[in-house]
């Protein structure tokens, strides 16, 4: 089975900031990391090999600095990675980028499966995965929490918000994954070492066969306006009793004096 999962790099948001002169993200020294989300793509990828055989390829778009989240793919256990970085698709929205990443899997070849995480961290669009299914002209299947596959045949368990749902479909197929799908491994000594020997390919604009139209800025019909971090809310005030029962009974107190009740 010949598996493509597509992966992200993106800031920690544990330790992003928003500078309020120009409200934009603050960068510069903020730990990036691997989608949390891709992770567990990459890991339903690995499941999969391990059963079924087969190759694990990973690609990712961003700057030269995102081949640290391949390697790290590579040390969990994936077969192959490319980054595909040029300045030409910078200021892409999840159009642009979704088209610049179907060309890259154009590029790529033949595959089976390719899976997404259902969405990352700083975007938080979800767009990614079934538009790039789109420019391919296959088949989708989002918020994947269990894969059975059977030749052809695969049986897709998809996470709803009170229920969940089973879809047959076939190869090839495009899937995005949700994070109770599994548990993504930690890197063992072998796969870092692994990851620190090989060689990420990196394919810029004159290595793939796209339209300058739809790259970029220029392909993006998405434009930010602004970014801002919303007004932080006054904090609630505790009670603390020493029995439930006063407890109770100061807080009945306080909603009726703000006429609450």
């Amino acid at each position: 089975m010949e598996i493509i999962v597509c992966v992200k790099q993106v800031p920690d948001t544990t330790e992003v900031k928003i500078d309020p002169n120009t409200n934009s993200l603050i960068r510069q020294g903020v730990a990036s990391i691997v989608n949390p989300f891709d992770k567990h793509a990459v890991e339903a990828a690995l499941k999969l090999k391990e059963k079924h055989g087969g190759k694990v390829t990973v690609l990712s778009m961003g700057p030269p600095q995102a081949k640290e989240a391949l390697k790290e793919c590579i040390a969990m256990g994936a077969d192959e990675a490319f980054l595909v970085s040029d300045r030409a698709f910078g200021g892409a929205d999840t159009l642009a980028t979704s088209y610049t990443l179907s060309a890259a899997i154009n590029k790529i070849g033949n595959f089976d499966l390719i899976i997404c995480g259902k969405q990352s961290i700083d975007g938080d669009t979800a767009q990614v995965g079934p538009e790039l299914a789109e420019h391919l002209g296959i088949a989708q299947v989002t918020y994947t929490t269990d894969i059975e596959v059977n030749g052809v045949k695969v049986r897709i368990k998809r996470e709803q918000e009170e229920s969940y749902e089973i879809i047959e479909a076939e190869f090839p197929l495009l899937i995005t994954v949700v994070k109770s799908m599994n548990e993504p491994r930690h890197p063992n000594v072998k796969g870092i070492m692994k990851a620190n020997r090989k060689s990420i390919p990196i394919w810029e604009l004159k290595d793939m066969d796209i339209d300058l139209e739809r790259i970029g800025l220029k392909g993006s019909p998405t434009q930010v306006r602004r970014i801002f971090a919303p007004k932080q809310r006054v904090q609630g005030e505790i009670i603390q009793s020493d029995s439930a029962k006063d407890a109770a009974a100061a807080l009945v107190q306080k909603l009726a004096e703000a006429k609450i009740i």
